[in-house]
Formats: structure tokens, sequence, C-alpha cells
């Protein structure tokens, strides 16, 4: 066992992040992916103009990582957005903030990144060893290896294991190291951010499948979110549904359902809306009554949607919160990212796997979530760069 030889399995960002810390500090690093080539989910997250992290004050920022804030904390102080930003713009991507505070590169796409990042480690010496599957321990604790050459059992003076959750498994994330596992260390994969099902009408769905609502405001368990959904074949998904993401989700999973309400005119108050729909029709059709207040087409929609479930609410207060009995989570396979992983009480300050010495984790395995606008890189990059940090700690480095 060459004390200097490190091996990363997983080629996304948390791998390839972790990879560079660890060559420039001069171990020899070698990258496995069961792919055939590194980055693919980064380049797909690219197609949405790449939001690499979001500008909002740190406090602010690590609060969005929920009931994982306090164990990310350290990482994403170590390695914050700031740095984050300093490392993109060092590879000659520059990059603007936009009026959402999202930061993304001027570019609007990841090949550009990925392309200069990989000549960068290409510099520093780093390796990569493409379709390489891994398969666990061997009894031995080697790491076992499967290729299309055969298995091989690999002993390094450390690893780094960062193979993503379960969404996108075309990509490379198929979520089955989870079987490598005690059953009590991880905790359940899980759809997060991510769309959810509701039974549309066929001439709703037939006539707004695929089309935005635009300006809204969801609200559910006590929270509002301002933003945008999208109307889907099965139901909706979008950024202020993602939002609310794990609340829907753990209602769904302990009542079999969650009520959404859509605030139609989040800028109206609802007094001002009652004063102009509530009162005598005078002949005006609902549709005009409502196209007269702004609504759209699709808002129109949605309202008579509800009409015609057999809600008996006024006018006014289905437009300031259309009801939604949401059923479940689209596929894993469909989600942007997971929820679960391998759980805190497993890992040590380090990123170290309890039980394994040498043994790192980094990126999506572990359990966190967070929602979309910066912060699912940001902490796959300040989980990674934390983990190496590890491993040269671990290596007398």
């Amino acid at each position: 066992m060459n004390p200097n030889e490190v091996a990363v399995i997983g080629a996304g960002p948390a791998g390839l992040v972790a990879a560079e810390t660890l060559a420039a500090a001069g171990l020899a690093v070698t990258v496995f992916d069961r792919m055939p080539s590194p980055g693919r989910k980064l380049l797909i997250a690219g197609r949405g103009g790449l939001n690499l992290t979001h500008s909002e004050p740190l406090e602010r920022f690590i609060g969005r990582y929920g009931a994982a804030s306090g164990r990310l904390e350290a990482a994403l102080r170590a390695f914050p957005p700031a740095a984050l930003m300093d490392w993109a713009e060092g590879l000659g991507q520059p990059l603007f903030t936009g009026t959402s505070g999202r930061v993304f590169p001027q570019a609007l796409k990841a090949s550009p990144l990925l392309r200069a990042w990989l000549a960068r480690l290409a510099e520093q010496g780093v390796g990569f060893r493409f379709r390489h599957r891994w398969e666990g321990w061997a009894e031995d604790g080697a790491l076992r290896l499967a290729s299309p050459e055969g298995e091989m059992a690999l002993r390094p003076a450390a690893v780094l294991l960062a193979l993503g959750g379960a969404s996108w498994p075309r990509l490379g994330s198929d979520g089955r190291w989870v079987r490598f596992f005690p059953a009590d260390e991880v905790a359940p994969l899980r759809p997060a951010n991510c769309g959810f099902l509701f039974g549309w009408s066929e001439v709703f769905r037939s006539r707004f499948e695929g089309q935005p609502l635009k300006r809204i405001a969801l609200e559910f368990g006590g929270e509002r979110v301002r933003g945008e959904a999208l109307v889907t074949a099965g139901g909706i998904e979008g950024g202020a549904v993602y939002a609310l993401g794990a609340p829907l989700r753990e209602a769904i999973a302990a009542g079999g359902e969650a009520v959404v309400r859509i605030d139609l005119r989040p800028d109206e108050a609802a007094e001002a809306l009652a004063a102009r729909l509530d009162g005598p029709r005078g002949g005006v059709s609902v549709s005009n009554r409502l196209r007269r207040v702004g609504l759209s087409p699709i808002g129109i929609g949605l309202v008579q949607e509800a009409l015609h479930g057999g809600t008996r609410e006024p006018l006014s207060r289905l437009v300031k919160g259309v009801p939604l009995r949401l059923t479940g989570t689209a596929p894993i396979e469909r989600a942007i990212s997971t929820a679960g992983g391998v759980g805190w009480e497993a890992v040590d300050e380090r990123f170290m796997l309890q039980g394994r010495p040498g043994t790192f984790l980094a990126g999506e395995m572990l359990d966190w979530e967070a929602p979309t606008g910066g912060y699912l890189l940001q902490a796959c990059f300040s989980t990674g760069v934390a983990a190496a940090r590890g491993i040269l700690g671990y290596l007398g480095r």
C-alpha cells in the first residue's frame, strides 16, 4: 500500500473537488467512476444555467439545510459560497449574480467549466479509471471494483466515496451502494426537489400540461413560498414546489396526502378580491369575472378545477388559495436530488466512516437535502473539500 495513494470513487463535483484538493497536497490520486466520462450530472445541471451557489448571507445560507445544518456548518464555513465563486473564476469562468441572488457562470452552461477543471486535474497528475463500479469491501477490507476487464481489489492509503444519491440514475448515481452498508446506518433514499402527483381532469391536463404558473405563492404547513410552478401530466413541479418538498413528502408519507394551496394573486389583498368577486354576478360568467381581476387562462382553469371538484368556497378565497390534494411524489429517477443516505452518526467530524479507518464520505451519499438555488452544488463542493482535508489529516499531511 502506497502511503501517498488515495482513491476517489465517484466523478461528480464532490469527488472531483476532493481529488483536486488531495492532488494539490502532493498525493497520488485516482478517480474511479462507473460511467464512461466524468461529471455527467453536472453537465445536465448546466442545461439550466448551472446555478453554482447563492449570494445570500452565510448564516441564512446554512439554515437552508434544515436538520443537517449543524453537521454541515463547519464544511460550509470552511469552503463557503465565496470560495466556490473564487474557485470557478480561477478556472477562467466569470460569474454573475441574478436578481434572485443565485450565482451562475456567464456561459450559462457547465461544459466550459468542466473542461477547464479536467485540464487542471490532468496537470496535477490525477488519474481516471472509467467503467469501474464499486462493489463494496472484500473480507480483508480491500475495495472491490468491477470493470469490463473483470474484478479488482484496491488497497489505497485512504478512499473517498462520493457515489451520489439515486436521482437520474442513467447519469451515474443509482443508489446501489446502499446495500453495502448496515441498514441502520442509512436513511432510505427518497426523492427531493421533485414533482408531486395530482389527478387533473382530462380537460385541464390536455389544455395546460407543460404550462407554467408564474408569480404565485404556495402555502403548506404554515410556510409560504413565492415563485413559479409547472403543470405536468401527473401533477405539479417547479421551484416553489421544491421549496416545500420536504414537508409535503413527509406529510404524504404519514397520511397519504397533503393539501397545498396556490395563491394566484399574492400581491392583492383578500378583501379587495372579495369586493370584486364575491358580490352578485350580474350575468357575468365565472371565467369573465376571474379574467377581469387579472387571472391568466391557466389560473382560471385551476379555479374551475376546484369548482368542478365540488368546493363551495367563495371565488376570492379560491383565487387566494386554490387547494391541490397531492397524493404522492414523482419517481425518484426524475427527481433533481435525493434525501436520505448515510446517517451522520456513522461518520465523524472529518467525514470518516466509523469502523472503517481511512474511508471517507462526501456529497449526496450523506443524509442531507436542500432546495434548488445553488445549495445542492455548494454542499457537494463543501463536503468534498472537507472530506479531502479529513484524509490529509488522517494521513498526517
